[in-house]
């Protein structure tokens, strides 16, 4: 009987001991937490997403505090965020163009061909290591395996028709899917810009012809008809430059394969 009451006065005493060692040591080596980077985390949406860059909200909040991230950082929260959180820091919150992700691609199962039918693993990844590259005839074009999808967390990226569709209204701009395609075929643009090319073929135009009905020629009938110099056509394909793009629609209505959206 003694011995167990001495066994318990032992644990009882260690266990006393590196409370109180354990409770000196963390007010001691206790790091200072900015309170505005409490607030701040409070404020921003808490998807942890890393859109901003950082590795999680609570990192984007000290960042900001820190003065090495802008207010407005956080592309899931937008412009209604971006003035709470200046608000806390004292700042203004500027202007927040708001952002969506956009496939450059428009080869539908109907208007792109295969070189032979696929049948295995669901991702982009894997097929892009197949034979050619893929089924899909044109190398450039949209796997259609979803794997941008797996990476979305806001469902507002889906496969129709064989090809990736972006629903804008529910895209954060986070960048997950840009991250996640294997052929660089999203990017993220102002939601307001109307018109872009979906495509992203560096063929010559007879090649791409030969396996897509909707891709880029390469014609140039769009740049030439631009008078902001908005559009030039590159490795034989074209894009637009949003920030000199004035939405007139000249270059959509010029396009012989109808690829400008």
């Amino acid at each position: 009987m003694t011995g167990i009451l001495v066994a318990a006065a032992i644990v009882g005493g260690v266990g006393l001991f590196i409370g109180v060692f354990l409770g000196i040591s963390g007010k001691k080596f206790a790091v200072e937490v900015d309170e505005r980077e409490e607030e701040i985390t409070g404020v921003l949406p808490g998807n942890n997403c890393g859109g901003c860059g950082y590795a999680g909200c609570s990192g984007l909040a000290a960042a900001i505090v820190k003065g090495e991230a802008p207010v407005n950082a956080c592309p899931v929260g937008g412009a209604p965020v971006a003035e709470k959180v200046a608000a806390i820091m004292g700042q203004e919150a500027g202007e927040t163009v708001r952002m969506t992700a956009f496939v450059k691609c428009a080869g539908t199962c109907e208007k792109a061909k295969d070189n032979y039918k696929y049948t295995g693993t669901h991702d982009c990844v894997m097929v892009n290591m197949m034979q050619n590259n893929g089924p899909k005839g044109c190398v450039f074009g949209c796997l259609g395996e979803g794997t941008c999808v797996a990476a979305c967390p806001f469902d507002a990226i889906h496969i129709k028709d064989g090809i990736a569709v972006v629903d804008k209204e529910a895209c954060k701009a986070c960048g997950k899917c840009v991250a996640a395609c294997p052929r660089h075929l999203i990017e993220l643009v102002p939601y307001e810009q109307k018109h872009l090319v979906q495509c992203s073929s560096l063929d010559k135009g007879k090649d791409v012809m030969s396996v897509c009905s909707v891709g880029c020629i390469g014609c140039k009938m769009c740049e030439r008809v631009c008078e902001f110099d908005a559009v030039k056509v590159t490795n034989n394909v074209a894009h637009i430059d949003p920030s000199k793009c004035t939405n007139c629609g000249k270059c959509a209505e010029k396009c012989p394969k109808k690829i400008i959206a």
